[in-house]
């Protein structure tokens, strides 16, 4: 899409916005580009990426900075990583260790915000969901109340709308029927088992059935995943984002809605490696002026979580990138030791 001089001049643009903050404007370019090339021309080229969408010209300054379209193709193109230090790797090493397992997703989410600047969060370790008994209890007649317990003993109540009205008999034999075959058991393996064993059962029941493991599945799940976010504050120190603090106020109320960011964290953990969601990509309203950094972690091959930094779009993603990268490869490993 850019030829090879559009190129250098957009990487030195982000590169020199993101260190000093400040539009960037002909002259800079001319001097830090390393190219042979006039003002005059630079000006053009300028004017071709802001018309391609790529940069921007604020209105008190005549220099440009990055959109978000800008910084995506610099991410997928242009970026090259900065490797760790050592002594950065050692800090990430000595705190991410086998030995401390209960402490080992609050220290990565501490260490992320410390080693960025930014919030650090980690979606905690994804348990096997199940049950311990389930209960149904007609309320109408097309709803029933689901009654869930744990097995730790706990109790959840969802309300299910069926298509179909059921007796108190048809509901004590679907009960009986989840008991007695899928207590103990997780859901993701109830399912890869239910569309044969339900055959059985009338197609009235088998919606009924269907509904329960839906509606246990969420409730279960949402009562066992939480995360650890560390660092909020340090957005404060942030100018691009505390110059607006209504903004900065929304987005601190989306760290209190575990629900709204567990679903871009979620996102990671369907892909292997880092993910980066700059501004209005994560589709979440609050996050428009920011970025998401995510790298999944694993126990023993298997996913079970996801690491992250948010922070202001104007961010060192040379940077960024490869501590939540090595931050993700060190849990997994400390984790699976465990």
């Amino acid at each position: 899409m850019l030829d090879r001089r559009s190129q250098i001049l957009l990487k030195t643009l982000v590169e020199r916005y993101v260190t000093e903050g400040e539009p960037v404007g002909s002259r800079a370019l001319s001097r830090y580009s390393g190219l042979d090339l006039s003002p005059a021309t630079v000006r053009n080229i300028m004017a071709d990426l802001e018309e391609l969408g790529f940069i921007a010209s604020p209105h008190t300054s005549a220099g440009r900075v990055p959109t978000p379209r800008g910084y995506r193709f610099f991410v997928d193109t242009l970026l090259k990583i900065k490797p760790l230090g050592r002594v950065e790797i050692s800090q990430l090493e000595g705190n991410l260790h086998p030995e401390h397992p209960q402490t080992l997703t609050s220290s990565a989410s501490q260490l992320l915000s410390e080693l960025t600047h930014f919030a650090g969060v980690v979606v905690a370790q994804r348990q096997s969901v199940t049950f311990r008994h389930i209960e149904f209890l007609a309320l109408s007649e097309k709803r029933v109340l689901l009654i869930l317990v744990t097995p730790q003993g706990d109790v959840q109540n969802r309300i299910l709308f069926t298509e179909n009205s059921f007796t108190p008999s048809d509901l004590s034999t679907a009960a009986n029927f989840l008991n007695k075959n899928y207590a103990g058991v997780a859901f993701d393996d109830i399912r890869r088992r239910v569309r044969d064993e339900l055959k059985q059962l009338r197609s009235d029941m088998m919606g009924l059935m269907t509904a329960a493991l839906d509606a246990s599945d969420k409730a279960l799940s949402e009562s066992a995943e939480s995360y650890v976010i560390s660092g909020e504050r340090n957005l404060l120190d942030s100018e691009d984002l505390s110059s607006n603090m209504s903004k900065l106020r929304n987005l601190f109320d989306l760290f209190e809605k575990k629900a709204v960011l567990m679903q871009i964290l979620e996102l990671s953990t369907r892909a292997h490696g880092v993910q980066i969601f700059i501004g209005g990509e994560s589709g979440i309203l609050q996050l428009d002026e920011c970025s998401v950094v995510t790298a999944p972690y694993e126990v023993d091959g298997q996913i079970v979580g996801t690491v992250g930094v948010i922070g202001p779009t104007r961010m060192a993603y040379e940077r960024v990138i490869p501590i939540v990268d090595i931050t993700a490869k060190l849990l997994s490993s400390a984790l699976s030791q465990h």
